[in-house]
């Protein structure tokens, strides 16, 4: 089962190298990770979604609560959350298949954010689902790139992770 873990760290350099690495050699293949700055200047919200059980990812957390760099950890997979991923597709879009590609972005409440003469580049945020969803759709005008940003989370209603 994927387990979507919230890490609030301290914000220094090669925080993300220890977190990642430990989860590594534990031989956890991390599905996604997403790290950014927060509300608070010197920390840095790192939100990883790795496949274990619940006492494998136990065990995980665990061993990253040892991390002297590390302030909260919240695993929210059962916590009532807002989970997005971003994505940018460049795709083939000639003159005359660039209507029903903007068509399909309409549908998909995507953006274009780029075009030229070959290719229209694609920008959605949205669910992991969704964002499967336009790729699919998309892959018959011919995908030449995408970029995905990997999920990020977080609780719904009036407390922080780091209250949870």
């Amino acid at each position: 089962m994927a387990h979507v873990l919230s890490v609030l760290v301290e914000n220094r350099p090669g925080v993300l190298t220890r977190i990642s690495g430990l989860i590594s050699r534990r031989a956890f293949n991390i599905e996604s990770i997403a790290a950014g700055y927060t509300e608070e200047p010197n920390m840095t919200r790192i939100t990883i979604v790795v496949n274990g059980d619940d006492l494998e990812i136990e065990q995980v957390t665990n061993q990253l609560a040892k991390l002297v760099d590390v302030i909260k950890i919240v695993d929210l997979t059962r916590i009532d959350s807002l989970e997005r991923e971003l994505v940018l597709i460049k795709v083939k879009a000639n003159s005359e298949k660039r209507s029903e590609i903007v068509d399909i972005v309409d549908i998909f409440r995507a953006n274009i954010v780029d075009v030229n003469r070959e290719t229209m580049v694609i920008e959605l945020t949205g669910s992991q689902d969704k964002i499967d969803a336009l790729c699919e759709v998309l892959r018959d005008h011919g995908i030449v790139e995408i970029v995905r940003t990997g999920k990020i989370v977080i609780s719904r209603g009036p407390l922080a992770a780091k209250e949870l």
